[in-house]
């Protein structure tokens, strides 16, 4: 079967990955509403593109806080990517060198921060951070992050608990007994208060400074108010999430929520999306839109589990061919010439 655009990765796995597995991936918080309504937003966007405008070379590179990538596509964080693949993170870390884009490899990684680093010497990566009641564990993996080079710090601020998946309760979801969460490993060991800290607040970011170098960036922000607060307590960057619709269920579309957070920063920090993305085309809204990237999560674990790091790698050249030919038919010939008035709301 050709594998022509990201739906045909997503049938694959559908059909191919054990039902546990795949419903694990696939779950929205109780309605899904906002999981569908996440890819159904780019849908009601259309671009206004511009004709006789010379597009025989295109430069679709950007940069993330300084370090350029490829094309502004990376790796959501997502966790236990042994369930789409044996080698799991691995493959992702090495497929996202290959591509030159940014990965951020997940607290919940089934392979260990010492082994994506291994995997993909010199990759560009980030870490993301859930902190958890025993303060020690998120101290220990933060400065283990810097030493292994990662190069920023994705605080995930959407989960004080976890969203209810219908089917992960059906199912009675457990991860399998050889799979294990190689980041907390220890953790289990010294403290058994492994679980997520309901109490933190915008003052543990100060904490995350004193801790770390690393640039951070805060994932889960839907709301002028909250990017308001993240530029004033010093974060880097913002990504834009709703968690792929797996949290609170009913509340915006990612894409929708980015323009409110764009407003509210005024360009102090970059801003980032992720959610409901599926083609090329998304890509280029989400930028005209103000996003900076966007971070792809669901289609990552499709493309693992079609074939590895080299489905994975085949999910990516199609985006980025997709976004060169999307840029081109708008007319526009690098990123940098991408603006807002490149796209208008549907009024359906």
């Amino acid at each position: 079967m050709a594998m022509v655009c990201l739906s045909d990765f997503e049938a694959y796995a559908k059909k191919y990955l054990p039902k546990t597995a795949w419903d694990y991936f696939a779950a929205g918080a109780d309605d899904e509403s906002s999981r569908d309504d996440n890819i159904l937003a780019y849908k009601r966007i259309r671009f206004r593109p511009r004709v006789l405008r010379d597009v025989s070379v295109m430069d679709i590179r950007t940069k993330l806080l300084g370090t350029e990538i490829s094309f502004p596509v990376g790796i959501a964080p997502t966790g236990f990517h042994q369930l789409a693949w044996p080698d799991g993170e691995k493959s992702t870390a090495r497929a996202a060198k290959a591509m030159n884009i940014c990965y951020i490899a997940s607290t919940y990684s089934t392979s260990s921060l010492e082994e994506i680093s291994a995997a993909a010497p010199g990759g560009f990566r980030w870490f993301q951070l859930y902190i958890h009641r025993n303060r020690a564990v998120a101290k220990q993996l933060v400065q283990q992050a810097e030493a292994l080079g990662f190069q920023g710090l994705v605080l995930t601020v959407d989960l004080p608990y976890t969203g209810k998946r219908r089917a992960d309760v059906r199912n009675g979801f457990r991860l399998p007994p050889h799979m294990r969460l190689k980041n907390l490993e220890g953790a289990f060991e010294v403290c058994k208060m492994i679980y997520l800290d309901p109490s933190v607040t915008w003052n543990d970011i100060y904490w995350l400074q004193s801790l770390t170098h690393l640039p951070i960036v805060v994932k889960g922000i839907l709301t002028k108010e909250d990017a308001e607060l993240a530029v004033r307590h010093g974060v880097q960057g913002i990504i834009v999430s709703n968690h792929g619709g797996r949290q609170l269920d009913g509340g915006p579309a990612t894409i929708d929520a980015l323009v409110e957070v764009v407003e509210a920063v005024q360009g102090r920090v970059e801003v980032y999306v992720d959610g409901g993305v599926r083609k090329g085309g998304d890509v280029l809204k989400a930028l005209a839109l103000g996003a900076k990237c966007v971070f792809i999560g669901r289609p990552a674990l499709w493309g693992l589990a079609y074939k590895g790091e080299e489905g994975l790698q085949d999910v990516l050249r199609i985006l980025r061919d997709e976004f060169r030919l999307s840029m081109a038919l708008t007319g526009c010939s690098s990123v940098s010439g991408i603006g807002r008035n490149l796209v208008q709301f549907s009024k359906l």
